[in-house]
């Protein structure tokens, strides 16, 4: 009886006494084809737009019996291979090397097969009538994450809402994650702006709500202030009873506190004029410093009715200005005297420039005499006796501080 062959890889079935004298050439033939099957490779060239019919041929070595077939060529055009019907095999196929690897399909002669995706390497089984591809999407099990490529997740495999806040560490939104004026007033709560977050001199004369208080100089004074001690309303007004305001002076002026003739004695508030700011370092990326404030004092003094006492009230300090080292410090503030009854309030220092990270604040003025001494601006007047902000970095000009300001209060009483 002849031989038969096997129905997936077309090996030589002998029966028994048949091929006597060659049967070790014929079982080493069949040894060759399951090698072939097991560990063969072999490169296809591909047809760009024709077919491709890989052959399993009885009794000898045939490439589709390969375990690894790897195609090469350029597709344009559909293009196909097949394998032959019938066989059952398990098959790893190499796209890498083909060009236009979508047009191309794989599949049985008569039954089905898959079109490739992509140029990898893929992995597909024949059952006997179709060829089907092994893929990701049909295999069991997880990809844990350090199996998955950081470039391949990009916004469109992200679902819409899919981050949630939870998924987000505080850590991970920075400054530079944020698109300008990303973030608007309706997201910043009223509680979260205190003192400790804004910068020295971030809140300048602009930023402050108006009192609605006209500079310049008032006698006998009518005064409200609020519960935060600044001014409201003031207005010059009569004298009236036993108390009479003798002069109200603001900024640079000077001339005669003359006392009413039936007092005897006075309440003075004096405040000397603000340091001028430092100008801004060259090359310390430092800003100048804040001028000094002017000194403040109450003073409680016996006068002499109607003796004139004159009196000088201090402008504020020039600021710094950049050239040399004894013109970049700001200037002192003037003192707020009145010397026929020893009052003197001080004006503040100067700042100085920014230099090798120093740009200090300068001191304060004092009041020396004063019955009450009080350091910075008096609640009289909301500016007066401030010092000039310092110029910034680099190299520029201080502010000028602001004048100091006198007022005098007599009466006739004990």
């Amino acid at each position: 009886m002849a031989s038969s062959y096997s129905t997936d890889l077309k090996l030589e079935l002998m029966v028994t006494g048949e091929n006597a004298g060659t049967w070790g050439d014929n079982t080493n033939n069949n040894l060759n084809l399951i090698q072939q099957a097991i560990a063969g490779f072999e490169s296809v060239a591909l047809s760009d737009g024709g077919t491709v019919a890989l052959v399993m041929t009885d009794k000898a070595i045939s490439n589709a019996r390969n375990m690894v077939l790897k195609f090469t060529g350029t597709l344009t055009t559909a293009s196909t291979v097949t394998i032959p019907d019938g066989i059952e095999k398990f098959y790893i196929i190499d796209l890498s090397a083909v060009t236009g690897v979508t047009n191309l399909t794989i599949k049985t002669v008569s039954g089905t097969g898959f079109t490739a995706g992509e140029a990898k390497i893929v992995a597909a089984y024949s059952d006997g009538t179709n060829l089907n591809e092994i893929a990701l999407n049909t295999l069991g099990g997880t990809i844990a994450q350090a199996q998955i490529d950081d470039a391949a997740i990009s916004t469109a495999k992200l679902s819409d809402n899919a981050v949630t806040t939870a998924k987000i560490s505080n850590a991970n939104v920075t400054e530079a994650k944020l698109a300008s004026n990303a973030v608007t007033a309706d997201k910043i709560a009223q509680s979260t702006i205190t003192q400790a977050k804004l910068a020295t001199d971030s809140v300048g004369p602009d930023q402050l709500i108006s009192t609605g208080i006209t500079a310049g100089s008032y006698t006998t004074v009518d005064i409200t202030v609020d519960a935060d001690g600044r001014i409201t309303s003031i207005a010059s007004g009569s004298a009236g009873g036993a108390l009479d305001i003798m002069i109200a002076a603001q900024s640079t002026g000077s001339g005669n506190y003359t006392v009413n003739p039936a007092a005897n004695n006075a309440t003075i508030y004096a405040c000397g004029g603000g340091g001028g700011g430092g100008s801004g370092g060259d090359n310390s990326g430092r800003n100048g410093g804040i001028g000094g404030e002017g000194g403040f004092g109450a003073f409680f003094t016996p006068v002499t009715g109607g003796t004139p006492y004159p009196f000088s009230v201090g402008s504020g300090g020039a600021g710094g200005s950049p050239g040399p080292n004894s013109n970049r410090v700001g200037k002192p503030g003037n003192a707020t005297t009145l010397p026929g009854l020893s009052v003197t309030a001080n004006g503040g220092n100067g700042g100085q420039w920014g230099y090798f990270m120093v740009g200090s604040q300068g001191n304060p003025g004092s009041t020396p005499g004063a019955t009450n001494s009080i350091s910075g601006s008096g609640p009289f007047y909301t500016d007066a006796g401030l010092g000039g902000n310092g110029g910034n970095f680099p190299q520029g000009s201080g502010n000028s501080g602001n004048g100091g300001f006198l007022v005098a209060y007599d009466n006739s009483g004990a």
